[in-house]
């Protein structure tokens, strides 16, 4: 009996690293170090750069002045090339693009002639770079000749009849190519613009309505995209970036929070395979929704915080980073839209304590702000005038605080209140129940809130004009 658990053991043992070579040989090393070498017939310049894109910026690494022979050497037997789209360029700005992909051993000769450096260039040494410009010998073949039928052609109809079955062969190259060669890098560039193809009826045949057609474009949206391959990054800023943008700040412009992380999260999950892919996205969102305006949108950077970076998944952050946006996440948490504003006991300007939590009105606006403060000297006078404008009408309450409470601040304090007439509660923000500043997140001022008669945030990051615009549509006031 022990000699067959044995037995079973080291097959066990054995399947098991079969099955982890099988998965590494997909995911080979890249190779150490690349050669490559330019030359163009006609060439007057005497340097040339080397460079890539990522995140559709391009930048530039390096610098080859052109040898005796004319040619252009880059070399460097210590660097590791990522994936992707890589480019030559000269000092005017006119380029060449090729591919680092495949895992192919970096060894590639350039031949190529003035002008056209793409149109006219020959590959020596990479099967993937052969592909490419093949394939865009044969594309600008298709625009010559309609260039030529247009100089030729005096019927305008039978041109654009022309241009267009030019067009669709076009397509059809493409699709043929996409076809033949699937795991080429011009493939994978090729299907990341595709948008997808969206039905118009269910699997029933019942119609779809436009909801249901806009939820399925937007969940099927990065179909076409190589989201888990690390070239995606190095691509110009058509394949990835702009397609990224578009679609958090077009297709998901004024959003709800709970439907961009909806959209989202399967997006990075997607990611995940690709460190490169992952950490880009993973950065981008976190900060766009940090920064953002929106009031809501901080519920997004939360979640992102939760979900991404406190578990430990985002490996290139320092802990000292980690710890800085699990720290404010877990602060910001406590003020969302619809969280209960946390509790306040302070002192007015007349030495009377006073709860954030006392006053029963349908509304409380609660301010932080200081009278050293540029942005409060305009903003406080114009939203007290709103607030007295709707005070009776609407039943608010106010909380106004004082964000330096300080020997040097209080007399300021005092003369602005004075001068401009602030008859609302105003509260000094020396002594309190808590470190309203840390709780708060009072970082920058002024910082103005909305709470409902519960005390509930209602809205937050608001202006003099906002918080108008916000209690007349409470109010439903025209």
């Amino acid at each position: 009996m022990k000699r067959i658990y044995l037995t079973i053991l080291t097959l066990l043992v054995l399947l098991l690293g079969m099955q982890e070579a099988q998965a590494g040989r997909g995911k080979k090393e890249p190779h150490k170090g690349y050669r490559f070498t330019l030359f163009i017939y006609g060439n007057t310049d005497s340097v040339m750069y080397l460079g890539n894109y990522y995140a559709g910026g391009t930048y530039s690494f390096d610098t080859a002045r052109i040898s005796p022979k004319g040619m252009f050497v880059f070399e460097d037997k210590e660097a590791v090339l990522k994936p992707g789209l890589y480019f030559f360029v000269n000092p005017a700005g006119t380029y060449v693009e090729f591919a680092v992909y495949n895992n192919e051993k970096l060894d590639f000769h350039f031949d190529t002639e003035e002008p056209g450096w793409q149109s006219n260039m020959i590959v020596k040494g990479s099967k993937e770079n052969k592909l490419l410009f093949d394939f865009h010998k044969t594309n600008r073949a298709i625009y010559r000749a309609i260039d030529s039928a247009k100089a030729a052609m005096t019927d305008s109809a039978a041109f654009a009849d022309f241009k267009r079955k030019q067009f669709l062969r076009m397509d059809s190259i493409k699709y043929a190519y996409i076809d033949n060669n699937p795991n080429s890098l011009l493939a994978m560039l090729m299907n990341a613009t595709r948008d997808p193809d969206v039905p118009t009826t269910d699997k029933e045949g019942k119609k779809l309505s436009d909801k249901e057609r806009w939820e399925y474009f937007m969940e099927h949206y990065f179909d076409h995209s190589r989201l888990d391959d690390d070239a995606l990054i190095r691509t110009p800023m058509t394949v990835f970036k702009q397609r990224l943008d578009r679609y958090l700040d077009q297709y998901l412009k004024n959003a709800p929070p709970d439907i961009i992380i909806k959209y989202i999260d399967p997006l990075i999950d997607k990611a995940r395979p690709s460190k490169e892919n992952f950490r880009y996205l993973v950065h981008t969102l976190a900060e766009k929704y940090l920064q953002s305006n929106v009031m809501s949108y901080d519920e997004v950077y939360v979640h992102l915080v939760k979900r991404y970076i406190e578990p430990g998944l985002c490996e290139w952050m320092s802990p000292s980073t980690v710890d800085m946006n699990v720290k404010r996440a877990d602060k910001w948490e406590k003020l969302l839209i619809g969280k209960p504003a946390p509790q306040l006991i302070m002192k007015d300007d007349k030495g009377m304590w006073h709860d954030l939590y006392t006053p029963q009105n349908k509304y409380t606006l609660l301010v932080f702000w200081s009278p050293t403060c540029g942005h409060c000297k305009t903003i406080i006078p114009d939203l007290y005038k709103r607030y007295a404008k709707y005070r009776d009408k609407c039943d608010i309450a106010t909380y106004a605080i004082l964000s330096e409470p300080d020997d040097a601040t209080r007399p300021k304090w005092q003369e602005f209140i004075k001068n401009n007439n602030l008859k609302w509660l105003n509260i000094d923000g020396g002594e309190a129940n808590i470190d309203w500043h840390e709780v708060y997140d009072i970082e920058t001022t002024p910082q103005i809130y909305l709470l409902d008669k519960d005390k509930k945030i209602l809205a937050k990051k608001l202006n003099a004009e906002s918080f108008e615009e916000v209690i007349k549509y409470l109010e439903k006031i025209e």
